[in-house]
């Protein structure tokens, strides 16, 4: 599957960087799975995740929608397609019983897409460049999620998952009272959820400098965390209970001291109650993040808030409300920061994911806050 990218003398320089920017990131994504089957590409490897081919075609037929079809006037290039790899159309729970593209057509289909897309922004520019961006941070969060898919199915290539031993601070960071601004600045690119910035008034909290390790996971798991009811919520309990829940098989295989992963909101929440403290509002996170000696590790795995995924003041949906708004309520958490997985284009401070709080798959651990 060759990634082929269009160069022309007379491409401004903003476009001739938008045409490597994306070469390299399909470069990323081949990489990722180059060593796999055309049988491992196609299959279910779980439930509640996408075929791998599934994911690729996806991010063909989204860049061909956005790139090719809206930002430059043509024609879909397989229209047939737009239905059958649109995320809301065609849920993961039915992904493997569709009759979807194989992986050779997929491979085809990827590469047609991108020639297309390189053919318009050399002929049109980029714009404002909002298009462009929201195409390429697409793929690059497409490659995380294909790795949560990899790591379920035992796939992920050698030194990954790359979690090390934390060193440096540790304890806790203390914030006092007071107000900062919160969300991405009007000349950044950002996602509609992450605007429009806002003042927000906080108490005093502290924060912890770093991320919770496997060693200290291992000793909550071993010290009656999963048995003691009284350090869980009822809904957490129940899921717990229903589905035979323990620690994950990686936590006692990692790094004692490397941060733990595969961790749901609800084993989070009981951590935090077990200690005597709390998840931190995202609030809180992101102004511990920006602050001038802010907590240590971000980026590694993704941290759980106590927040609940809603939009800011003011919040007006772009450019569609499947993004962010359909989300909106009380189902979904939000996590914070990155994870060592996630692309540092897509990791800024004021990123926000989301996603259930029965989910493991996600690369993500917690810090743990109180309050003054």
């Amino acid at each position: 599957m060759a990634a082929r990218a269009v160069k022309t003398p007379s491409s401004p320089p903003d476009v001739e960087l938008a045409l490597s920017d994306l070469h390299d990131a399909r470069e990323r994504t081949l990489a990722l799975v180059a060593g796999l089957s055309d049988d491992e590409l196609e299959r279910v490897h779980s439930p509640i995740m996408s075929p791998l081919a599934w994911d690729l075609a996806h991010i063909a037929a989204y860049e061909d929608l956005w790139l090719s079809h809206r930002h430059g006037g043509r024609e879909l290039l397989r229209g047939e397609l737009a239905r059958l790899y649109d995320a809301f159309e065609t849920p993961r729970a039915i992904r493997g019983e569709i009759e979807a593209l194989d992986a050779p057509r997929t491979r085809a289909y990827m590469d047609e897409v991108r020639e297309r897309s390189c053919e318009v922004l050399a002929s049109r520019g980029l714009g404002d460049g909002v298009v462009f961006e929201m195409v390429l941070r697409h793929e690059l969060q497409h490659t995380e999620t294909m790795r949560q898919t990899m790591a379920i199915a035992g796939l992920l290539g050698a030194g990954e998952p790359s979690l090390a031993p934390m060193d440096g601070r540790e304890g806790w960071l203390e914030l006092p009272a007071g107000s900062f601004h919160m969300g991405a600045h009007e000349d950044d690119f950002a996602y509609d959820n992450e605007r429009p910035r806002h003042r927000v008034e906080l108490p005093a909290f502290r924060i912890g400098r770093a991320p919770i390790s496997n060693a200290t996971w291992l000793t909550f798991a071993e010290g009656g965390g999963y048995e003691r009811r009284e350090w869980w919520s009822d809904e957490g309990w129940s899921w717990k209970e229903e589905h035979d829940i323990t620690h994950h098989a990686l936590v006692a295989a990692g790094h004692p001291e490397a941060p733990v992963c595969h961790v749901s909101w609800f084993e989070a929440d009981a951590f935090s109650r077990a200690h005597q403290a709390r998840l931190p509002t995202e609030a809180e996170w992101e102004r511990a993040a920006t602050w001038e000696q802010g907590p240590a590790h971000l980026g590694e795995v993704w941290e759980w808030t106590a927040s609940h995924f809603r939009g800011y003041p003011g919040f007006r949906a772009f450019p569609y409300r499947e993004y962010s708004e359909v989300f909106f309520g009380e189902r979904y958490r939000v996590l914070r920061g990155g994870s060592w997985a996630t692309h540092p284009r897509v990791a800024t401070r004021t990123f926000r994911n989301w996603d259930l709080p029965i989910r493991r798959q996600i690369f993500a651990g917690l810090r743990l806050a109180r309050s003054l």
